[in-house]
């Protein structure tokens, strides 16, 4: 009876998804809009650690993905580099369990420089705390694809979990937020 209660409140608190139209689950919910953002441990470029203080006073557009080495992924970033440059007191992470040394890749090679690309990559403890960590299926252990913004005081404003996986973000709804 306890297996079974602790399985069914497993469920509960999983957010479905899907990839290709199959059935995936993430290990939780995205932060609720009005509530107080989480603090994280993210890598940068150069390997030094990000936290959510480093950002303080500024308004954050958390664009989380898989991985910036597939389509989707890699316009999600492009869309957001264009729109950084309009954006005052906005910093767009773009956040990934890519090795450090893959998304600076990817950002020289697009001329990619009006967001910040940070990692996941050593202990996946963002997309646990999140609630956006990918737990079976193809793509388990990756981030699902999730827009979540924080403004200037700290307070989730906006979220939102991809339902499909290889969809795109609504881009103008969540700058819309800001």
């Amino acid at each position: 009876m306890l297996i079974e209660n602790l399985i069914d409140y497993t469920q509960t608190i999983m957010t479905k998804i899907t990839l290709k139209g199959n059935p995936i689950n993430t290990s939780g919910s995205l932060p609720t809009t009005g509530t107080s953002a989480k603090n994280f441990e993210l890598i940068a470029g150069d390997l030094s650690t990000k936290t959510l203080q480093d950002y303080k006073g500024q308004n954050l557009v958390l664009n989380i993905f898989p991985s910036v080495d597939t389509g989707t992924c890699a316009a999600s970033v492009r869309n957001f580099n264009k729109a950084a440059s309009g954006l005052e007191n906005t910093t767009i992470l773009c956040i990934s369990r890519d090795l450090p040394f893959a998304q600076k890749r990817f950002c020289g090679a697009e001329g990619i420089e009006n967001v910040v690309m940070l990692s996941d990559f050593k202990t996946g403890q963002f997309g646990k705390d999140y609630g956006l960590d990918i737990v079976d299926g193809p793509l388990a252990g990756l981030n699902s694809r999730s827009i979540v913004i924080i403004n200037s005081s700290g307070q989730v404003i906006y979220n939102e979990q991809v339902a499909e996986t290889t969809e795109e973000p609504n881009y103008e709804a969540a700058l819309n937020s800001l």
